[in-house]
């Protein structure tokens, strides 16, 4: 399998989970304060919202790449 084909596998399935979960989370640590032996740190979660038309495209392009990937070359 070459390179090309395995990247339009991974367009494929990137763009089948954005569509599934819709957006994703991730923690991120904002500010640390050491007072003495004490410290003090802020988490903040965040949540980035993955657009559907950003799915759908990449399962567009990734089939194309697949379909026509070979005939390119």
């Amino acid at each position: 399998m070459n390179g090309l084909k395995v990247m339009a596998i991974i367009l494929i399935v990137v763009g089948i989970l954005g569509l599934v979960y819709g957006s994703f989370s991730y923690t991120k640590e904002t500010h640390e304060t050491k007072i003495g032996p004490i410290e003090f740190s802020v988490k903040d979660k965040e949540r980035v919202n993955v657009p559907v038309w950003a799915g759908v495209g990449s399962i567009a392009v990734g089939g194309v790449i697949l379909l026509f990937g070979s005939k390119l070359k």
